[in-house]
């Protein structure tokens, strides 16, 4: 049989085509954006640390924690759901949503600046450090970067134009990086971490601003704000919970094993999670449009969710597992030998990762179909049995608490994975996995 005959049969095999369809999906097409995105971003990142661990102080880290901390607890109310209402609204209604959207997203970021000021005097006396004041303050002004933007930005996830959302992801944190470098061999201590975020800021915006026309009208309306604000509550309330979540094992750690440990705990979750998690959040971004745009329709629903879970399981538990079974190789090899005792927790940590990206798409699920509450409920049981879980396994060591971290995750996840979506699309994650049917794009 001749070579072009061999390469014939085997384009031409079911299985074959099955596959050019399924990367012809705009929906993959997104998922690869935001991949290479999150990839060139951790690399960037990657070489950043070991420049910073060489540079700065235990101080000045330090001092750049309490500034970024607290900016990241004030942010958190910038994830507030008020662009993703815009992506969700039907067509008939999308122009008069994205102009409340927009004038309540001023009302927020000019509120959030108001209060990030106001905390920056106190923060510095609590922790006796006038320095700080400054940082804190200046981080303010990066809220005003949200509402000159963020409309054009539900507009463009809700086109399925996630590439640009990407390319503006990678090009704003990678420049934070490269700064951070530059500024960090300068000598600027403390503010090699934190002025970086400050001039990054008009990427994003730009980007974003110019990714679409949709410009606002030039009158001030705050028609249907209360649906808005319904659907949004809800969303802040499922962000104070990851939040929560993310952090309450390092207050933990610190406060009954000491920072030694907790040094070694955050590294692992760090090194284990970072990449997996950058990849996991991306993903959801691609995710959420994708299900928006059939929303009113349970058959494609259904459809699009159970491709959603297969996607992303297939692009994300092998990394994971190949991660947790290379840990032992490149963890001295790339982080050095006196991380060699922090491998055991990382791989427990990395097991975590397995269960989200399905909840991730449930997750996405629930706010294309305007029921972030029923998420919130499931975000506050978790919360509560993590909290259980880590005072149990910080009584012990961290690898208790990693392995605390892992069976609570695991549980309650994969529960929500499977009771959540059954209202809206008739089936769980768990029989859409075992489907052997391959689902194109509608």
């Amino acid at each position: 049989m001749s070579l072009r005959r061999i390469t014939s049969a085997i384009s031409s095999h079911p299985a074959v085509e099955r596959v050019r369809v399924r990367l012809a999906s705009r929906f993959l097409r997104n998922l690869s954006w935001m991949g290479a995105s999150q990839i060139a971003i951790r690399v960037s990142r990657l070489v950043t640390t070991i420049i910073l661990t060489r540079l700065l102080s235990p101080n000045d880290y330090g001092s750049a924690a309490i500034v970024l901390t607290i900016y990241e607890f004030v942010a958190l109310f910038t994830r507030n759901g008020i662009s993703a209402k815009v992506v969700q609204a039907h067509a008939d209604e999308v122009e008069a949503v994205a102009q409340t959207a927009y004038c309540l997203t001023w009302v927020v970021c000019v509120g959030l600046m108001v209060v990030q000021l106001l905390l920056a005097v106190p923060v510095a006396r609590i922790y006796n450090d006038p320095k700080l004041a400054l940082p804190i303050a200046l981080m303010s002004v990066v809220f005003l970067a949200t509402p000159l933007c963020n409309i054009q930005t539900a507009f463009i996830a809700r086109d399925g134009r996630v590439g640009r959302f990407a390319l503006a992801s990678a090009l704003q944190v990678g420049a934070d990086n490269v700064l951070t470098a530059i500024l960090a061999l300068l000598g600027m201590g403390m503010w090699a971490i934190v002025l970086p975020k400050l001039l990054v800021a008009p990427i994003w915006v730009v980007m974003n601003r110019y990714g679409h026309t949709w410009r606002p009208e030039r009158r001030w309306s705050m028609a249907g704000w209360r649906d808005i604000e319904r659907f949004s509550r809800h969303v802040i309330g499922v962000e104070l919970m990851t939040t929560i979540q993310a952090n309450v094992d390092n207050l933990l750690v610190g406060y009954f094993l000491g920072v030694d440990a907790l040094g070694v705990y955050y590294f692992a979750f760090n090194a284990g999670l970072g990449i997996a998690l950058g990849l996991i959040n991306g993903f959801g971004v691609a995710v959420f449009p994708y299900l928006c745009e059939v929303r009113s329709d349970s058959v494609k629903l259904a459809a699009r969710f159970r491709e959603s879970l297969r996607s992303l399981g297939l692009l994300v538990v092998p990394m994971v597992l190949l991660q947790v079974a290379l840990a032992p190789i490149y963890v001295p090899i790339v982080f050095g030998a006196k991380w060699v005792p922090a491998i055991p927790v990382l791989m427990v940590i990395c097991l975590s990762a397995v269960a989200r990206p399905f909840a991730t798409a449930t997750s996405q699920l629930l706010k294309a179909v305007g029921r972030p509450d029923i998420e919130l409920r499931w975000q506050i049981m978790l919360t509560i049995v993590l909290v259980i879980g880590l005072l149990i396994g910080a009584q012990i060591n961290i690898l208790a608490v990693a392995i605390a971290v892992v069976v609570v995750q695991t549980v309650v996840l994969t529960a929500f994975c499977l009771r959540a979506p059954r209202p809206f699309v008739g089936l769980s994650p768990a029989s859409s996995l075992s489907s052997s049917t391959v689902v194109t794009t509608p």
